[in-house]
C-alpha cells in the first residue's frame, strides 16, 4: 500500500484518538466536544434535533457524507433512549430525501459500524453514516493506488444541505 501524505489531518485524528477507546469518556470524545462548543458552522453541523443532530462527515467516502448522531454518548442501539432511536431513524430518511432531492443521487449506503471489529473509527458514540453514491463514483485509484479522491468543497455541500435540514420539523 501507498501513504498519501496528509499533515492536516492530524489536529483531527489527535482529537479522536480517545475516541477510539470504546469505554471513552464524553470528555474524550470528538462527537460530544464539537456538540457542546456550539460552533456549528465550524463542524458543519446541519442542525440539531431534539435527540440527535445531523453532520457532514470531515473524511467523507463522497460528497455528502452525512452522519446522524444521537446526544446520548452510547455505544449501542439498545442503550439509546426509544426515542433518539425512532429520531435517527426518521432523519436517516429525511437525510435519503436529502441527497435524492439536491444531490441528484443514483444510489445511497446508509450504516452502523457498532464496535471496533465492525469498522467503528469512534465506537464509544455511535453514529449512522449516510453516503451518497453515483454510478462510476469509484474508479481505479482505490484498486490500482489504495487512494480515493474527493472532488468537491465540503463547505458548499454544506450550504447546499443546510436550508434543507434547517425547514425539517420531527
Amino acid at each position: 500500500m501507498k501513504l498519501l501524505y496528509t499533515p492536516w489531518r492530524s489536529l483531527y485524528a489527535k482529537s479522536v484518538s480517545g475516541s477510539k477507546d470504546p469505554n471513552a469518556l464524553p470528555s474524550n470524545c470528538v462527537f460530544c466536544t464539537q456538540l457542546h462548543e456550539n460552533s456549528d458552522e465550524k463542524y458543519h453541523i446541519l442542525k440539531r434535533f431534539k435527540h440527535c443532530y445531523v453532520v457532514l462527515n470531515r473524511y467523507p467516502y463522497n460528497a455528502g457524507h452525512l452522519m446522524i448522531i444521537p446526544f446520548e454518548h452510547k455505544a449501542a442501539l439498545d442503550q439509546l433512549s426509544a426515542a433518539a432511536r425512532g429520531e435517527i431513524m426518521e432523519l436517516t430518511t429525511q437525510s435519503i430525501t436529502a441527497m435524492q432531492k439536491l444531490l441528484n443521487t443514483e444510489g445511497v449506503n446508509v450504516g452502523l459500524n457498532l464496535g471496533r471489529a465492525a469498522g467503528a473509527g469512534i465506537p464509544a458514540h455511535l453514529h449512522v453514516h449516510v453516503l451518497p453514491r453515483w454510478i462510476g463514483d469509484t474508479n481505479f485509484l482505490p484498486t490500482l493506488a489504495d487512494t480515493k479522491t474527493i472532488s468537491f468543497d465540503l463547505n458548499d455541500i454544506y450550504q447546499q444541505l443546510k436550508p434543507y435540514f434547517q425547514n425539517i420539523t420531527l
